[in-house]
C-alpha cells in the first residue's frame, strides 16, 4: 500500500498491483477487490451513498454498494469528445455542472467558441436521456452533507471524474474517488479537488493509458447493461 498525504489530499494505492495489466477478471472482480480494499481503508461507513458514473462504473459500483451497504446512486457525467476523432476528448461535463476542459489542448485543437458549446450542447442533450432512461430503475438519493463515493470503472485523463467532483462537491460532507485502475497523472489530477482517492492499479501510461488493459474480459456497456444491473440491485 501506499499513501501520500497533503493538505485536504489523501491517496491510496495498492503497490503490489501497480503498473501492472490485466489484473481484474472483469468489472464485478474489480468492484470487489475494490470493496475490499474500501473497507479496510474507509472509517465510520454509516453515512457514505455510492455515485457510480454510467456505463463502464456501474457494475462496479453495485458491488461496492453491496459490500459497504450504502445507497447506489448515479452520476452521469460524459466527456466531450474531439469531432474529428470522437474516441478521445479534451474535458467532460454534466447535464447541471459546468465544463471541465483541458484548456491548452482546446486551443491546440483549434476548436472555436461556437464548435465547443455545440460540442457541450449536444453532450448535454445525451446526458438528460441517459438520466431519463436510468432515473426509473434507481431511486432518488439525498446527498447533502453525506460522504460521497465516486466511482468509475477506471481513470484515464480523469476530466471525466473531475466533472462528477466539481458537480457534487457544494453539497457534499466529503467526496472521495475510487477507482480499480487509473493512470498515474489521472490520480495525480483528481486528487486536487477529492478529498480522498483509492486505486488499486495506477499505471504510468507512457505512450497512452487504456482502462481496458487493466481487464481480462472488456467490452463497451449498453443502456441494457446498465439497466439490468440496477434492477439487480432494486428488483
Amino acid at each position: 500500500m501506499d499513501t501520500i498525504s497533503g493538505i485536504a489530499m489523501v491517496v491510496i494505492t495498492d503497490k503490489s498491483l501497480e503498473e501492472k495489466f490485466f489484473v481484474f477478471e472483469d468489472r464485478l472482480d474489480a468492484g470487489k477487490k475494490l470493496a475490499e480494499f474500501l473497507k479496510k481503508h474507509l472509517e465510520d461507513l454509516k453515512n457514505h451513498v455510492v455515485l457510480a458514473i454510467p456505463r463502464g462504473g456501474v457494475p462496479v459500483g453495485a458491488v461496492i454498494s453491496k459490500e459497504l451497504k450504502a445507497p447506489l446512486g448515479l452520476i452521469i457525467v460524459r466527456k466531450l469528445p474531439i469531432p474529428w476523432d470522437p474516441e478521445a476528448g479534451f474535458g467532460a461535463v454534466t447535464s447541471y455542472g459546468e465544463p471541465v476542459i483541458n484548456k491548452n489542448y482546446l486551443e491546440y485543437l483549434g476548436i472555436s467558441e461556437e464548435e465547443f458549446r455545440e460540442i457541450v450542447d449536444r453532450v448535454k442533450r445525451e446526458i438528460k436521456r441517459r438520466e431519463e432512461i436510468y432515473s426509473k430503475f434507481t431511486k432518488s438519493i439525498d446527498v447533502k452533507g453525506k460522504i460521497l463515493i465516486l466511482v468509475d470503472d477506471g481513470l484515464a485523463t480523469g476530466y471525466t471524474m473531475l466533472a462528477a467532483i466539481k458537480s457534487v462537491k457544494g453539497s457534499a460532507r466529503r467526496v472521495i474517488v475510487a477507482v480499480p485502475t487509473a493512470s498515474r497523472e489521472a490520480v495525480n489530477r483528481v486528487s486536487r479537488e477529492a478529498d480522498e482517492v483509492y486505486c488499486l492499479n495506477v499505471r504510468t501510461g507512457i505512450p497512452y493509458f487504456a482502462v481496458a488493459e487493466a481487464y481480462k474480459k472488456w467490452r463497451d456497456l449498453t443502456d441494457r447493461d446498465v439497466i439490468n444491473v440496477l434492477k439487480e440491485l432494486n428488483p
